[in-house]
């Protein structure tokens, strides 16, 4: 599903380069359930964001679903995107100016998905999360952990084949992280989604089939 070839990415400081990413060979297949962990600065977001087709990179060759991403114009990569990736962000990302209701909507937008079909995707969502009584407040109006479950539900909503979350847990209580991490699991098992999840946390990388160490931008296992 994911093959990266000897990809760098790096940026110039006052001449020089400096590299976020060097030299990465990765191959992961469907299905597979995939933790990266590393110390901070060690190049796991960028992994993530170059993954998920949010950052470029600067040399290497990457194939999704047979694709040469490398290869491919903005609209392609974005339509790849928009239709097989879910990306849970530590940041949150929601949209303030939206309800959680039409942020979690939004991918379905997207898609084109039908009016219909959509209000039934996102109140089946929104009832599995438990948040039907926030759907019609705004971001800003919640807690943290709160942001945390809205984005997840959005990052589902549209039924990614791969979903890339950056420490999905790391704003949630320790009996949320665990039902987040056990739907992740869920989705892995039963419906086949392709996980990869940044985590600083030993017990949440264990959910995954593997696990992956950066250092200093590089893979070390």
């Amino acid at each position: 599903m994911i093959e990266l070839q000897h990809l760098s990415k790096w940026i110039n400081i006052g001449g020089n380069k400096t590299y976020l990413l060097k030299d990465i060979n990765l191959t992961i297949k469907q299905g597979e359930f995939v933790s990266v962990m590393g110390p901070s600065g060690s190049g796991k977001s960028t992994l993530l964001n170059v993954i998920g087709m949010l950052d470029e990179f600067n040399e290497g060759e990457y194939f999704f679903m047979g694709e040469a991403v490398h290869k491919l114009k903005e609209k392609h990569r974005s339509q790849l995107y928009k239709q097989y990736i879910g990306f849970v962000f530590q940041a949150y990302h929601l949209i303030d100016e939206l309800t959680v209701y039409e942020n979690i909507e939004t991918p379905l937008i997207y898609q084109n998905s039908k009016t219909s079909e959509r209000k039934a995707i996102v109140a089946d969502i929104i009832d599995r999360f438990n948040i039907v009584g926030k759907k019609d407040l705004f971001p800003t109006q919640l807690s943290g952990g709160q942001q945390q479950l809205v984005g997840i539900a959005r990052a589902l909503v549209a039924n990614p084949k791969l979903l890339l979350a950056d420490e999905p847990t790391g704003n949630l209580n320790s009996k949320q992280g665990e039902e987040i991490m056990e739907l992740f699991s869920k989705l892995n098992k039963e419906d086949g989604v392709t996980i990869v999840q940044v985590t600083h946390s030993e017990k949440n990388a264990e959910y995954g089939s593997r696990i992956i160490n950066l250092l200093d931008g590089r893979i070390e296992s």
